[in-house]
């Protein structure tokens, strides 16, 4: 084979690849809007969504003003996540009364079926949405799951996590983000 030919073929076989490579990057990282919320921004106002539940209905993030919200995204392929639901699940059985609302919103691309046969079997108390790009890019993009953003009582975001923690560490976010609020 000769010089150019080789050269030809592996253009060739970069091409695509690097064409894929960056079609995948640009819907994982998505750049800062003037709506987005950074992870270092606490005390900024957490963007409203409307999304629709497992149930079917229409659910606005300003439905639940006036309660603490752990706001979980997830998906059912990511292996983190599912560490996490079942500490959701007893956390929200545990502090409901005192003021938290558990909100999780998967960013699955499969469709509600498999949402809701997975949130079925781990038997999920919580609110359960069906998230889209719109709404993880308000939140600054969605890099890397599961992250739960931590909303007080008047809207405003007070602290964010990314990646898994340690269950203590979880709990620990929730009951700083119930005492740092009044109802």
């Amino acid at each position: 084979m000769n010089r150019r030919t080789i050269i030809f073929t592996g253009v060739m076989i970069a091409m695509p690849l690097w064409l894929y490579g960056s079609l995948r990057l640009s819907r994982s990282v998505h750049p800062q809007s003037a709506t987005a919320v950074r992870a270092d921004s606490p005390r900024t106002p957490a963007p409203d969504f409307e999304l629709m539940s497992l149930e079917g209905r229409r659910v606005k993030l300003s439905d639940f003003r006036g309660k603490v919200v752990a706001l979980n995204f997830w998906a059912t392929y990511c292996a983190p996540c599912r560490v996490e639901m079942p500490w959701l699940i007893d956390f929200y059985r545990k502090y409901k009364e005192q003021g938290l609302e558990v909100i999780g919103v998967s960013l699955d691309d499969g469709g509600m079926q498999p949402v809701a046969d997975f949130a079925k079997e781990i038997k999920v108390n919580y609110t359960i949405l069906m998230g889209n790009h719109s709404v993880s890019d308000a939140y600054g993009g969605m890099r890397f799951l599961p992250q739960t953003v931590f909303i007080g009582c008047d809207g405003k975001i007070i602290n964010r996590t990314v990646g898994i923690k340690t269950k203590s560490d979880f709990e620990d976010a929730i009951k700083q983000s119930l005492s740092t609020q009044t109802p």
